[in-house]
Protein backbone atom coordinates (compact mmCIF):
# COMPACT_ATOMS: atom_id res chain seq x y z
CA UNK A 1 0.00 0.00 0.00
CA UNK A 2 1.32 3.42 -0.95
CA UNK A 3 1.22 6.05 1.76
CA UNK A 4 0.15 9.64 1.08
CA UNK A 5 2.75 12.36 0.92
CA UNK A 6 3.46 14.06 4.26
CA UNK A 7 1.70 17.39 4.13
CA UNK A 8 2.53 20.77 5.59
CA UNK A 9 0.18 23.59 6.39
CA UNK A 10 -0.83 25.44 3.24
CA UNK A 11 0.36 28.66 4.86
CA UNK A 12 3.91 27.26 4.77
CA UNK A 13 4.08 27.06 0.97
CA UNK A 14 3.78 29.45 -1.95
CA UNK A 15 0.31 29.79 -3.52
CA UNK A 16 1.52 28.33 -6.82
CA UNK A 17 3.22 25.34 -5.13
CA UNK A 18 0.87 22.57 -6.22
CA UNK A 19 2.71 19.25 -6.29
CA UNK A 20 5.85 17.22 -5.70
CA UNK A 21 7.89 15.16 -8.16
CA UNK A 22 7.51 11.43 -7.48
CA UNK A 23 8.99 10.03 -10.71
CA UNK A 24 11.40 11.63 -13.12
CA UNK A 25 13.06 10.94 -16.47
CA UNK A 26 14.94 12.78 -19.21
CA UNK A 27 11.81 13.88 -21.09
CA UNK A 28 9.08 14.19 -18.43
CA UNK A 29 8.19 14.00 -14.76
CA UNK A 30 5.31 12.61 -12.73
CA UNK A 31 4.06 14.72 -9.82
CA UNK A 32 1.59 14.13 -7.01
CA UNK A 33 -0.64 17.05 -6.08
CA UNK A 34 -0.44 18.31 -2.52
CA UNK A 35 -3.54 17.81 -0.42
CA UNK A 36 -5.60 20.86 0.59
CA UNK A 37 -6.28 21.50 4.26
CA UNK A 38 -10.06 21.33 3.85
CA UNK A 39 -12.10 18.28 2.82
CA UNK A 40 -11.77 18.56 -0.94
CA UNK A 41 -9.82 16.91 -3.70
CA UNK A 42 -6.46 18.32 -4.78
CA UNK A 43 -6.81 20.73 -7.69
CA UNK A 44 -5.93 18.90 -10.90
CA UNK A 45 -3.83 21.15 -13.21
CA UNK A 46 -5.54 21.72 -16.56
CA UNK A 47 -4.52 19.81 -19.65
CA UNK A 48 -1.98 21.92 -21.55
CA UNK A 49 -1.11 24.11 -18.54
CA UNK A 50 2.47 25.10 -17.73
CA UNK A 51 4.39 23.96 -14.64
CA UNK A 52 7.98 24.17 -13.45
CA UNK A 53 10.36 22.44 -11.08
CA UNK A 54 14.09 22.62 -10.47
CA UNK A 55 17.24 20.59 -10.95
CA UNK A 56 18.79 21.46 -7.61
CA UNK A 57 22.32 20.45 -8.60
CA UNK A 58 22.54 22.90 -11.51
CA UNK A 59 19.91 25.39 -10.38
CA UNK A 60 18.09 25.07 -13.71
CA UNK A 61 14.38 25.85 -13.70
CA UNK A 62 12.77 23.07 -15.74
CA UNK A 63 9.53 23.86 -17.61
CA UNK A 64 6.87 21.37 -18.60
CA UNK A 65 3.39 21.17 -20.08
CA UNK A 66 0.78 18.95 -18.40
CA UNK A 67 -0.43 16.23 -20.75
CA UNK A 68 -2.04 13.66 -18.42
CA UNK A 69 -3.73 13.79 -15.01
CA UNK A 70 -5.56 11.25 -12.89
CA UNK A 71 -7.21 10.82 -9.50
CA UNK A 72 -7.10 7.31 -8.03
CA UNK A 73 -7.02 5.44 -4.71
CA UNK A 74 -3.73 5.47 -2.83
CA UNK A 75 -4.25 1.73 -2.35
CA UNK A 76 -3.57 0.32 -5.81
CA UNK A 77 -5.40 -2.94 -5.02
CA UNK A 78 -8.86 -1.57 -4.29
CA UNK A 79 -10.70 0.61 -6.81
CA UNK A 80 -12.98 3.47 -5.87
CA UNK A 81 -16.68 2.65 -6.12
CA UNK A 82 -19.75 4.74 -6.78
CA UNK A 83 -21.47 5.89 -3.56
CA UNK A 84 -24.27 8.05 -4.98
CA UNK A 85 -23.35 10.99 -2.74
CA UNK A 86 -22.67 14.63 -3.52
CA UNK A 87 -19.37 16.21 -2.51
CA UNK A 88 -21.09 17.80 0.47
CA UNK A 89 -22.54 14.42 1.50
CA UNK A 90 -19.08 12.88 1.22
CA UNK A 91 -17.65 15.54 3.52
CA UNK A 92 -20.33 14.85 6.11
CA UNK A 93 -20.69 11.06 5.86
CA UNK A 94 -17.44 9.75 4.39
CA UNK A 95 -14.70 12.31 5.17
CA UNK A 96 -12.02 9.59 5.11
CA UNK A 97 -12.55 9.29 1.34
CA UNK A 98 -10.48 12.42 0.73
CA UNK A 99 -7.43 10.91 2.48
CA UNK A 100 -7.71 7.70 0.46
CA UNK A 101 -7.33 9.31 -2.97
CA UNK A 102 -4.39 10.90 -4.76
CA UNK A 103 -4.13 13.16 -7.80
CA UNK A 104 -1.13 12.85 -10.10
CA UNK A 105 -0.12 14.43 -13.39
CA UNK A 106 2.57 14.01 -16.03
CA UNK A 107 4.35 16.97 -17.59
CA UNK A 108 6.41 16.85 -20.80
CA UNK A 109 9.64 18.82 -20.43
CA UNK A 110 9.83 21.57 -23.05
CA UNK A 111 12.83 23.58 -21.90
CA UNK A 112 14.68 25.17 -19.02
CA UNK A 113 16.06 28.41 -17.64
CA UNK A 114 19.70 28.59 -16.60
CA UNK A 115 20.59 30.91 -13.70
CA UNK A 116 22.52 33.95 -14.89
CA UNK A 117 25.00 35.94 -12.81
CA UNK A 118 23.39 39.15 -14.06
CA UNK A 119 19.97 38.06 -12.81
CA UNK A 120 18.49 38.17 -16.31
CA UNK A 121 16.38 35.38 -17.82
CA UNK A 122 17.64 33.10 -20.58
CA UNK A 123 15.45 30.28 -21.82
CA UNK A 124 16.48 27.18 -23.72
CA UNK A 125 13.81 25.29 -25.61
CA UNK A 126 15.41 21.87 -25.60
CA UNK A 127 15.85 19.15 -22.97
CA UNK A 128 17.94 20.17 -19.94
CA UNK A 129 21.03 18.17 -18.92
CA UNK A 130 19.00 16.70 -16.04
CA UNK A 131 15.31 16.67 -15.12
CA UNK A 132 14.12 17.75 -11.66
CA UNK A 133 14.97 15.35 -8.84
CA UNK A 134 12.52 13.22 -6.87
CA UNK A 135 10.66 15.22 -4.16
CA UNK A 136 11.32 18.59 -5.77
CA UNK A 137 8.45 21.05 -5.53
CA UNK A 138 6.32 21.67 -8.62
CA UNK A 139 4.78 25.10 -9.25
CA UNK A 140 2.29 26.66 -11.61
CA UNK A 141 4.28 28.95 -13.92
CA UNK A 142 3.75 32.67 -13.48
CA UNK A 143 2.02 34.29 -16.50
CA UNK A 144 4.95 36.61 -17.18
CA UNK A 145 7.31 33.62 -17.27
CA UNK A 146 5.17 31.79 -19.83
CA UNK A 147 4.97 34.93 -21.96
CA UNK A 148 8.76 35.33 -21.90
CA UNK A 149 9.40 31.64 -22.58
CA UNK A 150 7.02 31.60 -25.55
CA UNK A 151 8.84 34.35 -27.43
CA UNK A 152 10.47 31.44 -29.25
CA UNK A 153 8.34 28.59 -30.57
CA UNK A 154 10.71 25.61 -30.68
CA UNK A 155 8.71 24.05 -27.84
CA UNK A 156 5.94 23.26 -30.36
CA UNK A 157 8.17 20.65 -32.00
CA UNK A 158 8.69 18.98 -28.60
CA UNK A 159 4.95 18.87 -27.90
CA UNK A 160 4.25 17.28 -31.27
CA UNK A 161 6.64 14.45 -30.36
CA UNK A 162 5.40 13.57 -26.84
CA UNK A 163 4.93 9.83 -26.54
CA UNK A 164 1.66 8.47 -25.23
CA UNK A 165 -0.22 11.77 -25.46
CA UNK A 166 -2.89 13.21 -27.78
CA UNK A 167 -0.26 15.54 -29.21
CA UNK A 168 -2.54 17.51 -31.52
CA UNK A 169 -4.88 18.38 -28.65
CA UNK A 170 -1.92 19.04 -26.34
CA UNK A 171 -0.27 21.44 -28.76
CA UNK A 172 -3.52 23.31 -29.32
CA UNK A 173 -4.18 23.56 -25.57
CA UNK A 174 -0.70 24.95 -24.88
CA UNK A 175 -1.12 27.54 -27.64
CA UNK A 176 -4.54 28.59 -26.30
CA UNK A 177 -3.05 29.05 -22.83
CA UNK A 178 -0.21 31.24 -24.10
CA UNK A 179 -2.54 33.22 -26.38
CA UNK A 180 -4.80 34.09 -23.44
CA UNK A 181 -1.85 35.07 -21.24
CA UNK A 182 -0.59 37.30 -24.06
CA UNK A 183 -3.91 39.16 -24.00
CA UNK A 184 -5.02 37.82 -27.37
CA UNK A 185 -1.85 38.78 -29.20
CA UNK A 186 -2.95 38.09 -32.78
CA UNK A 187 0.55 38.57 -34.18
CA UNK A 188 1.94 35.86 -31.88
CA UNK A 189 -0.91 33.51 -32.83
CA UNK A 190 -0.20 33.95 -36.54
CA UNK A 191 3.49 33.26 -35.86
CA UNK A 192 2.55 30.06 -33.99
CA UNK A 193 0.32 28.98 -36.89
CA UNK A 194 3.12 29.52 -39.38
CA UNK A 195 5.52 27.52 -37.22
CA UNK A 196 3.03 24.65 -37.10
CA UNK A 197 2.62 24.76 -40.87
CA UNK A 198 6.38 24.26 -41.24
CA UNK A 199 6.58 21.48 -38.65
CA UNK A 200 3.61 19.64 -40.18
CA UNK A 201 4.18 20.53 -43.82
CA UNK A 202 4.10 16.85 -44.77
CA UNK A 203 1.00 16.04 -42.72
CA UNK A 204 -1.85 18.36 -43.61
CA UNK A 205 -4.43 16.28 -41.72
CA UNK A 206 -2.58 16.69 -38.41
CA UNK A 207 -2.08 20.41 -39.05
CA UNK A 208 -5.78 20.80 -39.71
CA UNK A 209 -6.63 19.01 -36.45
CA UNK A 210 -4.38 21.28 -34.39
CA UNK A 211 -5.61 24.49 -36.02
CA UNK A 212 -9.23 23.45 -35.63
CA UNK A 213 -8.75 23.26 -31.84
CA UNK A 214 -7.31 26.75 -31.50
CA UNK A 215 -10.16 29.17 -30.84
CA UNK A 216 -8.90 32.77 -30.68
Amino acid sequence: MRLPLPQFATGDRAPNHIAEVIETSTTEFLAQCLEPEDLSFPVMPPFGSWVKSVDEESGNQVYGVVYYATTMPIDSIHRARALGLSLQDLREQQPQIFAMLKTEFRAAIVGFERPMATGSQRFYQYLPPRPPQIHQAVYHCEPETIVAFSEQLDFLRTLLQVNGAPVEALTAAAIREVYQLRNADREWLVKAGRTLSVLLKDDYDRLKVVLSQIHP
